[in-house]
Order: structure tokens, then C-alpha cells, then sequence
């Protein structure tokens, strides 16, 4: 930059500065290898270009403090729009985490015990509340607590409406074994809100969104997000209009951008807000996971390779052991939503994706190997599939 010479000069040449890119910053990958931010931008692009994958967004959390944050693509392609760090886009189930994060400050505060039965929160059974009398006649209802709930060991469907005749059941022993439910989270936030008067909503901008100073992160859409807002694009490339969801579901009705998501995890990892109990007790093992891929929920067979690496349901996320020690995980999904984080809890040290994209699953892990280095991730059971290995996927 030409030397200023005068006082108008002076103001010019810092305005150029401001707006000139910030110099790379030394990163450590989760084996403490350093590697530069221009090394992670420039095998973003190569890999979405090999995916066909219009926008994503990613951040690096290094001893607990966000250390990066990038954004690349679209957030609606017809407009040419691009995707920013301050975007809003769907956090789908990463919703799961930081309710259970929620949940458990009412831990702490003894307002929940995480081992009492739901039935003692509730004024009248629970089969006699109209959402939940298909349980009517299974006793095994009452086995559920908030650990239960948020484990996904509650015997429950993924969702009731997937059953075959739409109707919620138990389909085995409440704790016994690990079965992914959104209808579990979605139950733990009708106990809190009918047995302890609580608004979950307003509960999670509270305590967790303010906490973390996430301005552009809410559990029901706001009016102010159109002006920065993600569009989707399915496996097919097909444009799909953001979904403004208006009814908060702990399951996964959050909004958010990769900023305040990436304050957000970054703060978990230090242990922000609980009690070193409570955050202990998160990323505990809390029930062995056998199964060799999440999906389809109630499938029975087992996986020599899970139980290798001890995945295990802890609680709003799950753990294993990985070449770099204790880690833990959750992703979000639907049919144009593709986010997942991945933190080891050695040097608390992260890796966080969203994208308004599904096939950005894709590259997940290709990305993390040739960046960050593998933390012994299991991909397969997430369901993905490298885009390299699968050149007929989106086409």
C-alpha cells in the first residue's frame, strides 16, 4: 500500500486496509499439525466443484476458541447470492445438541433429574394426552427418563409418522439399546413444557443463544432472516425454497449460521454454562451403539468396527474412541441440509459444517482427511459416502 500523506489519505488507506482478506492464521489439525487457512479454502473449492455442491460453510475450533470460519458458494443459486458466515441457514438436528445442552443447565439447577421417571413430571398419565394415547395399554412408558429421552434409547421411532400405521410405539425395553428418535427429544420437550411450565423457546434463546451472543440463531423463524437467508438444493440439484418453521421442536427446528453455531460448540468444549459434572456427563458413554449405520432407527444387526471404537450414545451427541482419544459428534439432516460436528476432547479441537446442500455430505470426509486429519470419524455409519466413490451420486 502507497504511504498516506495526508489526514483524507490516512482515512483511505485504513478503509483499504479493513476491507483487504485477513492474512492466513496458523491452524492445528486434530494430530497438532499446523495447517494454514488458505490450505483448507482452496481444497473446499476444489472438492465442492467435484461435488457439484452450490454452498457451504465450515469452522475450526482449536484449545476451544473458534480459530476459523469460512463460507463458500451460494446461498440461492438462481439469484446469485453468495453463502456468508452470517447466513441463516437450517440447523436441523444439531437442534438436538444444544437442547440437550438446555437441558442439562436445569440439571444443575435441580429443576431435572436426569434417572426420574417422566410419568412424576406430568400432571395425568401419559397416554391420556391426545399426542401420546397410542402408548395407552404399554406400561413400558413409564421406564422413560430425561436420560432415556436423550440417549435415543426410549424405544421409539424416529418419528411417529414413519411407523406403517402412523401410530407411536415402544418398539423395545426403554435403555436397553440405542435407536436414533427425534420423537424422544420431541417428548423431552413436552415434559418440560407441560410438567414444568416452561417455554422451551423461550428457554434456548436464553440460555444457550444469548449465552453465546448468537444473534442469528433461533428454534422459530424470524422475519429479519429473509434478507441473509439459505435456500437448499437436493441430491438431485433441485432448488428447495428454506422451510420458516414456526413451532419450536427440540428435535430440529433451529435456525442458525455457521458463526454462531461454531460460538456455540466452541463454548461446549470449554465447558461453558454446566457444571463440570453436567458437561462430563454429555459426553459420557452412556449406552454401547452396535449397530453398523444410524439408519434405518430400529435396525438390530451389529457392527464389529462400531463396538472397536466404543460408539456410544452420550447425551444430544455421540462418543467414541479415536486415534486422538475421547471424541464425540452430531450431525443434522434432511433432504437439502447437510451439517455435522466433530470434536475431539484433547486440546478441545473441532470441526464444524453446514451446508444449504445435502450433497455436501459427500465431501465431509474427504475434506476433514486432506485438511484437519482424520480423527477416526466413523463416516459409514453417518451414512456417508466420499463423492470420489460414489461418481453416479446427485447426477
Amino acid at each position: 500500500m502507497k504511504q498516506c500523506l495526508c489526514a483524507v489519505a490516512v482515512a483511505a488507506c485504513a478503509a483499504l486496509a479493513m476491507a483487504a482478506p485477513v492474512a492466513d492464521r496458523p491452524i492445528h489439525g486434530f494430530d497438532g499439525r499446523v495447517v494454514s487457512a488458505g490450505h483448507i479454502d482452496r481444497e473446499a473449492r476444489r472438492m465442492m466443484a467435484a461435488a457439484r455442491v452450490q454452498g457451504l460453510a465450515m469452522a475450526v475450533i482449536d484449545h476451544g476458541r473458534v480459530a476459523l470460519v469460512r463460507s463458500w458458494g451460494r446461498r440461492n443459486v438462481a439469484r446469485n447470492l453468495p453463502l456468508r458466515t452470517d447466513t441463516v441457514m437450517y440447523g436441523a438436528s444439531l437442534t438436538k445438541l444444544a437442547f440437550a445442552y438446555m437441558v442439562m443447565q436445569l440439571v444443575d439447577e435441580g429443576k431435572v433429574n436426569l434417572d426420574r421417571p417422566i410419568a412424576s413430571y406430568l400432571p395425568k398419565p401419559l397416554p391420556e394426552y391426545p399426542l401420546y394415547e397410542a402408548l395407552k395399554g404399554d406400561e413400558r412408558w413409564r421406564k422413560l427418563t430425561p436420560r432415556i429421552l436423550l440417549s435415543h434409547t426410549s424405544g421409539l421411532a424416529n418419528f411417529a409418522f414413519l411407523e406403517p400405521d402412523g401410530k407411536m410405539r415402544i418398539h423395545f425395553d426403554p435403555g436397553t439399546r440405542y435407536a436414533y428418535s427425534g420423537e424422544g427429544i420431541n417428548l423431552m420437550q413436552f415434559v418440560l413444557e407441560t410438567g414444568l411450565g416452561l417455554k422451551v423457546g423461550d428457554e434456548m434463546q436464553r440460555r444457550v443463544f444469548d449465552r453465546f451472543h448468537m444473534s442469528r440463531t433461533t428454534m422459530e423463524w424470524r422475519d429479519d432472516f429473509a434478507a441473509n437467508l439459505a435456500d437448499g438444493y437436493a441430491i438431485d440439484g433441485s432448488f428447495q425454497a428454506h422451510n420458516p418453521r414456526s413451532r419450536t421442536r427440540a428435535a430440529g427446528s433451529m435456525d442458525t449460521s455457521i458463526e454462531d453455531f461454531a460460538h456455540f460448540l466452541a463454548g461446549f468444549t470449554r465447558g461453558d454454562g454446566l457444571s463440570p459434572g453436567s458437561r462430563a456427563e454429555m459426553t459420557r458413554p452412556q449406552v454401547p451403539i452396535q449397530t453398523p449405520t444410524q439408519f434405518p432407527t430400529l435396525l438390530e444387526a451389529t457392527s464389529p468396527a462400531m463396538q472397536a471404537i466404543k460408539l456410544s450414545a452420550g447425551l444430544g451427541l455421540v462418543t467414541f474412541e479415536g486415534p486422538f482419544g475421547h471424541a464425540f459428534f452430531k450431525g443434522g439432516h434432511d433432504e437439502t441440509a447437510g451439517n455435522q460436528a466433530i470434536c475431539v476432547e484433547r486440546a478441545r479441537r473441532c470441526v464444524l459444517y453446514l451446508s444449504n446442500d445435502v450433497r455436501a455430505e459427500s465431501l465431509y470426509q474427504r475434506l476433514t482427511e486432506a485438511t484437519l486429519g482424520d480423527p477416526g470419524m466413523p463416516w459409514s455409519w453417518e451414512g456417508y459416502t466420499p463423492y470420489d466413490k460414489a461418481s453416479a451420486r446427485g447426477k
